[in-house]
């Protein structure tokens, strides 16, 4: 079976990621709340949606990039200046664009929503542009990109995990200790700006566990994992996935209960932090089925869903608020809706990006436009 054939499980694990992270961006109110105004037994179906997206979310799109970057390293051995300047260019030179496109794009369903005052301080105050660029706070979404390229700069420490995959298991205990010492971090009582940049910094050093994870289970992979061992590790991921969502649940009552999200504190928190892991498994524990070739076309765009489905549903948002239709729609209808609008036009909206010369380096499917001015004037 060839490396290519072999990855098309990776490829269907992709997609599904980009599935679960527009599904869960899909289930709250016009202010990202799980329906704060409506009656508990009306916010059930949502919150019970974004229950079943978070079996996937950012930390998969995470633990996915650095199982890729294992890969890269492991077969090529660039030097590390060669390897962060590579990923740079992939991931901050799309982000430095997509910052100044959600800078302003916000303002659409600012203007809709009677809040463009405050949107547009946030935009001529310079301070803010620094949080926009280092910690990717332009949108909710955008914190991916800026976290991820910080992960990488650790990758020479995760290739240890390739060699000695028992590393992997500390992900439990990076976790443990980013989640402690945030939590203390909140309680010290310090400026909002500064808060910010501590908790990030934390983030990154706990979510370094997935990059030892992620080698770890690459290093696995590498050496072979026999058809029989693969039907068991699916077994185990099913489980263990099952066993995550359980432990998810007191976090999701809270919010079915109240109309506000809770704080993950015990097993909540390593139900949902853990998960990427488990989904995974059954992944790369399905690499010898017969998976279609429709995976790999479709992954090649869930970068670009990542970074645009926000736009999308706020488009949806817009119309749908002033347009009052909202105000005769259930929360199921709203989010029902809004899934089977955004999910599609998502793909849509990056299958369009990536026809576009001029644009497609945006979502990561084509040179920017200085590379191909400089290759057409060296051809």
């Amino acid at each position: 079976m060839s490396v290519k054939s072999r990855l098309v499980w990776f490829d269907a694990n992709r997609v599904f990621a980009a599935m679960g992270v527009v599904l869960i961006h899909s289930t709250t109110d016009f202010a990202g709340k799980p329906f704060a105004d409506a009656e508990p037994s009306e916010r059930l179906i949502p919150v019970f949606l974004r229950s079943i997206g978070e079996f996937s979310g950012s930390e998969m799109f995470f633990f996915f990039s650095l199982f890729l970057m294992a890969m890269r390293v492991d077969r090529k051995l660039p030097s590390y200046s060669a390897a962060i300047g590579t990923q740079a260019k992939r991931l901050l030179v799309p982000f430095a664009f997509w910052v100044v496109f959600y800078a302003f794009f916000r303002l659409l369903k600012a203007e809709a929503f009677n809040y463009t005052d405050y949107i547009w301080t946030q935009v001529t105050e310079v301070q803010n542009w620094f949080g926009y660029f280092l910690l990717g706070k332009v949108q909710y979404h955008m914190h991916f990109l800026p976290t991820l390229f910080a992960l990488f700069l650790f990758y020479p420490l995760m290739r240890g995990a390739t060699r000695y995959p028992v590393l992997g298991m500390t992900l439990f205990l990076t976790l443990g200790i980013m989640n402690n010492t945030q939590g203390w971090v909140w309680g010290l009582g310090l400026e909002p700006e500064i808060r910010d940049y501590i908790l990030r910094a934390l983030k990154i050093f706990g979510y370094v566990g997935y990059g030892l994870a992620a080698f770890a289970i690459y290093g696995l992979w590498k050496d072979g994992i026999p058809r029989g061992e693969s039907r068991l590790l699916r077994r185990g991921g099913f489980y263990f996935a099952a066993l995550a969502y359980v432990a998810t649940i007191p976090f999701f009552a809270v919010a079915y209960e109240t109309g506000n999200w809770g704080i993950r504190t015990g097993w909540d928190f390593y139900g949902h932090f853990l998960m990427p892991i488990c989904i995974f498994l059954i992944f790369i524990g399905g690499q010898y089925l017969d998976w279609s070739s429709r995976w790999s076309k479709l992954a090649k765009y869930t970068f670009g869903v990542y970074l645009v489905h926000p736009a999308v549903i706020d488009l949806y948002d817009i119309a749908l608020f002033t347009s009052g239709l909202s105000d005769a729609m259930s929360p199921t209808a709203i989010v029902v809706l809004r899934y089977a609008v955004a999910l599609p036009g998502s793909f849509l909206v990056a299958l369009g990006i990536s026809k576009i010369g001029l644009l497609a380096w945006t979502i990561g499917l084509g040179p920017t436009p200085w590379e191909a001015r400089k290759a057409k004037a060296g051809a």
